[in-house]
């Protein structure tokens, strides 16, 4: 597990709070970051992101744009195009509720706003590529604690997605790394918090990056 053990910037008794409270209070923190914060803390994770192993043997990398103040992984895109990496997004499943698609992203891509105005590719099933062939997914989330557990926003997305990964490393008993795609969460150092209260239905994440 490798865990960014910064102290935390919330107050102490976050743990106790409920999901939905914590969820309000690390969205509150990461939206009064500054422009300037954000620009220098998406620096920060593309230099760590970039040296990192299973990226830099990674072919293809799934994304996220950034909403709602959330960890800004622009340059580490560009990043991953100058390697010729493909990149992929997020884009909701139209038919099963709850579910994530992959769909190949480049500079041209056409994005549209999805129903939680999160901008998305237009769905074309030509893009898609299937979850078990993806190397790396960069997971976005809310607040998160020492063991890997963490709290998205609230829709159960990245969970689903990664549940056949959790399941294949738990029964098989091997390495994270060998199964696919392999998740790495990033966020900002304020996002940490003592104790997430976990739901049988979380996948804790073997890593969790911040931009220090």
């Amino acid at each position: 597990m490798t865990i960014n053990n910064q102290k935390l910037t919330q107050p102490c008794a976050a743990h106790k709070k409920t999901r939905a409270q914590i969820r309000a209070d690390i969205r509150g923190l990461r939206q009064q970051l500054t422009k300037q914060q954000q620009q220098q803390a998406s620096t920060a994770i593309a230099d760590s992101l970039s040296q990192h192993p299973q990226l830099i043997a990674a072919n293809t990398v799934a994304v996220y744009l950034a909403n709602d103040g959330e960890l800004d992984l622009s340059n580490f895109i560009d990043w991953c195009w100058q390697q010729n990496k493909q990149v992929y997004l997020p884009v909701i499943h139209p038919f099963c509720k709850g579910h994530l698609l992959f769909l190949h992203y480049q500079p041209n891509t056409k994005l549209i706003a999805n129903k939680y105005g999160i901008a998305e590719p237009k769905l074309n099933v030509s893009k898609v590529l299937p979850l078990n062939q993806l190397d790396v997914l960069i997971s976005p989330l809310v607040a998160f604690d020492d063991q890997g557990n963490r709290i998205g926003m609230g829709g159960g997305f990245y969970d689903r997605t990664l549940a056949n990964w959790h399941k294949q490393t738990q029964q098989l008993l091997i390495q994270p790394t060998q199964i696919k795609p392999f998740p790495i969460g990033v966020a900002h150092n304020c996002q940490k918090i003592i104790q997430v209260p976990i739901e049988h239905w979380d996948i804790p994440l073997p890593e969790i990056l911040t931009p220090k």
